[in-house]
């Protein structure tokens, strides 16, 4: 049966929100660890295309597979936590990934020759908006890939944090728990 967090013992709650917390950094640390240890090839042309579906897809499965964590989570509002948790980083590295690919497959790509650090750096400033201009995109090819990694930004930013949110609500919902006595 679901349970919400705020109804929790205080002592349940500490170590619901301990566990939570843990669960979010190793996801960041094993996320980001991967990217920095695997190696990257390089892509260019329809290599690019066929890497970005796959990012697409790998984005979009990763999505299903935590939505059904929430509907079955004890704890659905911590779980959807987790899931934005885990969702961030696997973004972020699915295109730091492509970029570092396109940057060895061609260096002139942007405007600096990027190394994980750099097409991490790059992925979150777009991400974030902050677009400082000191790394920039110099062919259409790049051009594009940023222009996709802005509107799924929006669309993360938006869409999927809705998703899992109401997948929380839903699974609560379902048993009971909306703070509503059934008629």
């Amino acid at each position: 049966m679901a349970r919400r967090f705020n109804e929790l013992p205080v002592a349940a709650r500490r170590r619901a929100m301990a566990r939570t917390v843990i669960e979010i950094v190793a996801s960041w640390v094993i996320l980001i660890g991967l990217y920095y240890l695997l190696p990257v090839d390089s892509s260019t042309g329809d290599a690019l295309l066929v890497r970005v579906l796959l990012v697409v897809i790998v984005l979009a499965a990763t999505l299903v597979w935590q939505v059904t964590r929430i509907v079955k989570a004890d704890l659905p509002e911590l779980r959807a936590a987790v899931s934005v948790g885990f969702l961030i980083p696997l973004f972020f590295v699915l295109f730091a990934t492509t970029y570092l690919s396109m940057s060895h497959g061609s260096p002139t790509t942007f405007t600096q020759v990027l190394d994980h650090t750099r097409a991490l750096y790059f992925t979150v400033t777009v991400f974030s908006t902050v677009g400082f201009g000191d790394i920039t995109p110099t062919t259409d090819a790049s051009r594009g890939l940023v222009t996709a990694q802005m509107i799924l930004d929006l669309i993360i930013i938006g869409v999927v944090f809705r998703v899992l949110m109401t997948a929380a609500r839903t699974r609560l919902d379902a048993d009971g728990q909306d703070g509503n006595e059934p008629a």
